[in-house]
């Protein structure tokens, strides 16, 4: 895997971070019910579940990123494949959300942030299979 994947990489899990806080902050898991049932998992309190569960997965990318991707080889290829699929559709999802509430929904505005850097990972990804064939 060519440095500048995992340098799109960190920068998605960076973008994860920012979507995390705006999430916190504008308490996703008091208006939607898949963020309550994970926040839920985690702790009986949703706001501390939330915060657990999302420290969680930032720190899964952060994982990925030093031990797989920033490594390279096939698994971190795969692992940055997996991360590109999981925030194009979490990007996605909340723009749609927001669309369909017509007006702001937490997450919406960091999203195209996951877009951005999910579509720019996708596409040196898929640059350096094709010049690897």
């Amino acid at each position: 895997m060519e440095r500048r994947s995992a340098r799109v990489f960190l920068a998605l899990i960076i973008a994860q971070v920012a979507h995390s806080i705006e999430e916190y902050a504008f308490r996703l898991y008091e208006v939607f019910e898949p963020a309550r049932l994970v926040s839920s998992l985690f702790s009986r309190d949703l706001e501390r579940g939330f915060v657990a569960a999302n420290v969680a997965l930032v720190l899964f990318g952060f994982w990925c990123y030093f031990t797989r991707v920033r490594r390279g080889g096939g698994q971190g290829r795969a692992w940055a494949w997996f991360w590109t699929i999981l925030e194009a559709g979490n990007g996605t999802g909340h723009v749609a959300l927001a669309a369909a509430r017509g007006g702001y929904f937490p997450g919406a505005a960091t999203a195209p942030l996951l877009l951005v850097c999910s579509g720019w990972l996708g596409i040196t990804l898929a640059r350096t299979r094709d010049s690897a064939a």
